[in-house]
């Protein structure tokens, strides 16, 4: 059913007068009037009018012009001071920057798909054909911005209804959107996680039957909108959303594969999927780097290849930390994540994610506190927020006891680095130091000489000190049969 705003009821004006309340950006004013001037209707529609009903900031406009939407940016951006117009001749669209918002304007079009491409054919059409090619409901809301029907919605799917309702759903045939452009359907994963939507069930059904569609979408669109779900406040919800529809298995295997729980004699291990998501929802409120989110999901995700059963044991995962750092590369090279420091980092915390797991259950040592914080470098904040976002015990004595410890940890952590200045720390003594009192090339015992240092250092038996690392080294020198010649 088609849905349109009737300005007959008392309730509706109100609402409308509101709405008006909201569309002070200059940009409206200005639209509005030379809208008028030209000739030409003009509407605000899409996330902008979605986000207003939601009362979510938004800096990104959208403009539908029923004309040339290039020749309306243009003249807009002159009249409000000779804006920058950047103009997009094969879309037919043209945007401009005020201050921190990007406005776009396009022309009303309508959208023909061939079964390879998500790239339409595109031809001039009316608002009702910019409205049917809308992915969502409540994407295909839009605002008049002509004189005559300033701030008036016209909303021909019920969007406004669906949002009340907190419900994801397609404007039209949900089969036939997902097919045309199947970056939707992650589109609609990711808007019910960051909204807390629930996805309408002919909708949601859609996404399964269509989920090899997927294949034609680049990865770098895949990703864009995976780390936006990894981005919201609970990820865990598109994840799980991703894992029912069947699209996981597709985009992200190694992920897929945590799912499931193995028994054997009654003794079965957690399931590591939904333990990892857990993770993920409780990292989410103490940070929005999206690296460190990343290190969560990937923290466990060797686990399936290292798993054994040890009848004495039980269900084991011996150096799942260090096969997992190994697997970070590859699945960041597919899914057309950056090769560059975000990955080594990411590297880095799944490596190292047990270390203060197993200070927490031992005695806390200075030596092993100076080594994890040796490693860790400036990283090691990032690395014990992951760790207590790690314990996801269900019994409350284990998750206070584990917590209560991570304290000793950070507060060892600290005291060790206020007194040893062992973070990124470099040995007093160089290798080059080294190779030139002894007058030896680069060489093994170079090589076990500098290792000798550093260790003495980190166990607590010299001081990190130039003065002590020579004594030391000289000793070491003499003990090794290494000889000034």
């Amino acid at each position: 059913m088609r849905h349109c705003v009737s300005f007959r009821c008392p309730v509706i004006i109100q609402f409308l007068q509101n709405v008006k309340e909201h569309l002070k950006h200059p940009v409206f004013k200005t639209a509005s009037q030379l809208a008028d001037e030209m000739n030409v209707e003009a509407y605000v529609i899409g996330g902008f009018v979605r986000d207003l009903f939601l009362n979510r900031p938004s800096k990104d406009i959208d403009i539908v012009v029923i004309g040339s939407g290039i020749e309306l940016a243009e003249r807009v951006a002159q009249r409000m001071g000779g804006l920058r117009v950047n103009v997009f001749k094969t879309f037919g669209t043209a945007m401009i920057r005020h201050r921190d918002t990007e406005i776009e304007f396009v022309g009303a079009r309508k959208e023909s798909y061939s079964p390879d491409s998500r790239k339409p054919d595109v031809a001039p059409g009316s608002l009702e054909d910019d409205q049917n090619r809308r992915d969502f409901t409540i994407n295909a809301l839009a605002l008049g911005l002509n004189k005559h029907n300033f701030g008036q919605l016209l909303d021909p799917f019920g969007g406004k209804e669906d949002l009340d309702n907190q419900i994801i759903r397609t404007p039209l045939d949900p089969d036939i959107t997902f097919s045309d452009d199947p970056l939707r359907m992650m589109r609609g994963i990711r808007f019910a996680t960051q909204l807390g939507f629930h996805i309408e069930e002919a909708t949601f059904e859609a996404i399964a039957r269509n989920k090899e569609r997927i294949h034609i979408i680049s990865r770098e669109r895949i990703i864009d909108e995976m780390n936006k779900i990894v981005m919201a406040p609970r990820p865990s919800i598109g994840f799980k959303l991703l894992e029912k529809t069947g699209l996981l298995a597709i985009i992200f295997p190694e992920l897929q594969a945590l799912k499931g729980v193995d028994s054997v004699n009654g003794r079965a291990h957690k399931d590591n999927f939904y333990h990892t998501l857990a993770v993920l929802d409780q990292l989410a409120p103490h940070s929005d780097d999206l690296w460190l989110r990343w290190a969560a999901l990937l923290h466990d995700i060797a686990k399936p290849r290292t798993k054994r059963y040890d009848p004495k044991l039980g269900w084991t995962f011996h150096s799942h930390n260090f096969v997992g750092e190994k697997m970070v590369p590859d699945i960041f090279k597919r899914l057309k994540l950056p090769l560059n420091e975000k990955m080594k980092f990411v590297q880095k915390l799944v490596g190292l994610h047990m270390r203060p797991i197993v200070l927490s259950e031992e005695v806390v040592t200075d030596s092993a506190v100076r080594r994890l914080l040796f490693e860790a470098g400036d990283d090691i904040d990032a690395l014990m927020t992951l760790c207590e976002a790690d314990i996801t015990s269900k019994n409350e004595d284990k998750v206070k006891k584990f917590l209560r410890n991570f304290k000793v940890v950070r507060r060892k952590l600290r005291e060790i680095e206020e007194k040893d200045k062992v973070r990124n720390f470099q040995p007093p003594v160089s290798g080059e130091e080294i190779m030139a009192h002894f007058a030896l090339p680069p060489c093994r015992e170079i090589g076990l000489l500098k290792t000798a240092i550093k260790d003495a250092i980190l166990d607590g038996i010299i001081e990190n000190d130039r003065e002590q690392a020579w004594a030391f080294m000289l000793k070491t020198a003499a003990e090794l049969g290494v000889e000034k010649k």
